[in-house]
């Protein structure tokens, strides 16, 4: 891990070096200035080291009759302070205009007063009539607002984004959509603190309602869906080839919206009979959170930390993306060439990506168990040790940060294949047989079954870790046995509680896209929204992720403990057990033996001993 996070800061600092996320960002001339700042001379370019601060505007010289060959727009660009507010007919307008507004449209070296000699302006001005633009948010170029220029502008940008490879267009999204990706996932951050609030007051009546509400809410998303799709359709406005393409992405969620609803109907009536175990189940769940309150918080912190890696994470992504030299072409024009072999360390930034997320999610469930260990093997429930949750965070960063980073690299070594496979794919798609898909898609599941499984594990192997201190293999062992022991118990405590926690992550992420869906339905401006939505819905399961886990892994810890104490102890005076009598009664089992003994006194006198015999977590290194 140590080797890993210095190469992982090495291409960090190597991409700020030498990348320019600000060019994509702000954008530049065609002389190589980036608008909007000072930039530095580059060696050839007479018209390069521009101080470009006043000027935050991209314009093109040729907008209406522009075109994109070889990978480049043949167009002359400059920075401008404003866009044209009026078309402009003729040289003496173009003058006026850069007079009294002083925005600039002919090319730096061109003298104001020349502004009107045709000679020297024919390649140095833009092409007449000039139409009136204006700049859009987020994307600092002066896009044309007549419907002929405006149409064939849209073309051009839509066959640049088509030409550009898969990487540039993950950019592009970004950068275009990054306020709303970033107002979507705390729109998702807000829901999940909601329900995981209301958890925390709300047991029986909140089964019934939610579920409700989500059978229900999803009906609504997928009915509004088809009426947007309906709407896009039957629009005689919508002739763009990107407004055919977002009406083909409305169907697309329609259909997915629909079969998921019909998905969690169906999973609703199968499984009703389970609703009164999870009842049992988030209530022992809200009682511990009751006496351990701060809890709550402890997705906010792990969310807080993960929002800023992704922000350091894309902003190297960014700079990766616009790592390249200058070369100075024809007429003083400079030309931005990628380094190839920069762009190939996005592989390594993508894997560091999932490495560091999952280590960080892995210090949740650690946290969150560490805590929930010292309340359950604990005598007495109404004192409690103090500060549970910052002496597990000790324990954890003093002796088990070896554990969580064997578990969270375990499950990056299973997740890279099933990026590559994906990849190879899309890449062969339409060109490999059916045995070829066959066998790729056979072992896409596979992985993920496995996965998901290395997941359960691993969560069971910190918990066994917080309980005993042992490394992360015997803790493995010992959670795997404990499993395949108690495998009935499992699937009744986690059969419908993890599908309930599963309908609240679908609930926030489809809800989240939703409102993704509606923002940028009614903002045309912005025409790329399959890789925001995308985006979006990753970090807002993530986002579910980190606060529905909080019940999903207090009931686990809660029922490893059980294990734990029921196969170390028999329930005798010598040896009672340490759950109460609210979880003896939800998983079936009593503590006669216990209630028979001599006197509390000798009880509380034996306590202390078994206490310091089960400590949670000894001085073990992992």
């Amino acid at each position: 891990m140590s080797c890993c996070g210095q190469y992982q800061v090495f291409i960090a600092g190597y991409a700020v070096t030498v990348g320019a996320a600000e060019r994509l960002i702000f954008g530049y001339d065609s002389y190589g200035n980036t608008c909007g700042r000072k930039n530095s001379p580059i060696k050839g370019a007479l018209l390069s080291g521009q101080d470009m601060t006043s000027r935050k505007r991209v314009f093109f010289l040729n907008t209406c009759n522009m075109d994109f060959t070889d990978h480049k727009i043949n167009s002359l660009s400059i920075c401008v302070s404003s866009c044209p507010q009026e078309q402009l007919n003729g040289l003496e307008e173009i003058k006026h205009f850069a007079q009294y507004n002083g925005s600039y449209l002919c090319v730096y070296n061109l003298n104001i007063s020349d502004y009107t000699e045709p000679l020297k302006a024919a390649h140095l001005c833009p092409t007449l009539p000039v139409p009136p633009s204006k700049s859009l948010p987020l994307f600092n170029r002066c896009v044309p607002q007549s419907p002929a220029c405006y149409s064939h502008f849209l073309a051009v940008l839509i066959h640049m984004v088509n030409e550009s490879d898969f990487f540039q267009r993950i950019i592009s999204g970004i950068i275009m959509s990054k306020e709303y990706i970033v107002g979507l996932c705390f729109f998702a951050v807000v829901l999940s603190f909601i329900m995981v609030a209301v958890f925390r007051f709300i047991a029986k009546l909140l089964v019934h309602i939610f579920l409700a509400l989500v059978v229900f809410g999803m009906l609504f998303v997928s009915g509004v869906l088809w009426w947007l799709y309906y709407d896009n359709v039957n629009d005689p406005n919508v002739i763009l080839q990107t407004e055919l393409e977002n009406t083909r992405a409305l169907l697309g969620f329609a259909v997915i919206a629909t079969v998921i609803s019909v998905i969690v109907i169906v999973l609703t009536l199968v499984m009703r009979k389970k609703i009164s175990l999870t009842i049992q189940l988030f209530r022992i769940a809200s009682s511990l959170l009751r006496n351990v309150p701060l809890l709550l918080l402890q997705p906010l912190w792990t969310f807080v930390i993960l929002a800023l890696f992704w922000m350091c994470w894309v902003a190297v992504l960014l700079s990766l993306g616009t790592a390249g030299n200058a070369y100075v072409i024809a007429d003083n024009q400079v030309e931005y060439r990628s380094l190839s072999a920069i762009r190939y360390m996005w592989w390594y930034h993508l894997i560091g990506l999932i490495w560091t997320s999952e280590f960080l999610l892995a210090c949740q469930q650690m946290t969150i168990a560490g805590a929930v260990v010292c309340y359950y093997f604990n005598r007495d429930k109404t004192n409690l040790p103090s500060y549970p949750i910052l002496a597990s965070i000790s324990r954890l960063f003093n002796y088990h940060l070896g554990t969580v980073v064997k578990g969270s690299f375990i499950i990056t070594l299973v997740r890279i294949p099933r990026i590559v496979l994906l990849y190879v794919h899309s890449s062969l798609k339409g060109k490999e047989n059916t045995c070829a898909r066959c066998l790729l898609k056979c072992c896409q599941c596979c992985l993920c079954c496995w996965e998901k499984w290395l997941q359960y594990l691993n969560q069971n192997a910190y918990i066994a870790t917080a309980i005993n201190g042992t490394n992360f293999c015997t803790s493995a062992k010992e959670a795997f046995l404990l499993i395949v022991n108690n495998a009935l118990n499992v699937a009744a405590v986690n059969c419908f509680g993890d599908f309930l926690l599963f309908l609240g992550k679908v609930f926030i992420v489809c809800f989240t896209v939703f409102g993704g869906l509606m923002a940028f339905n009614y903002n045309r401006d912005l025409n790329v929204w399959g890789i925001p939505l995308i985006l979006v819905s990753f970090f807002a399961y993530l986002v579910a992720h980190c606060f529905l886990s909080v019940f999903e892994m207090v009931v686990d810890v809660l029922f490893m403990c059980y294990a734990v104490d029921l196969a170390t102890n028999d329930g005798s005076a010598a040896k009672p057990y340490f759950m109460d009598k609210e979880l003896m009664k939800f998983i079936g089992k009593t503590n006669e033996k216990v209630t028979r003994s001599s006197g509390r006194d000798k009880t509380n006198q034996e306590s202390n001993r078994y206490v310091a015999e089960l400590q949670p977590m000894d001085a073990h290194t992992t």
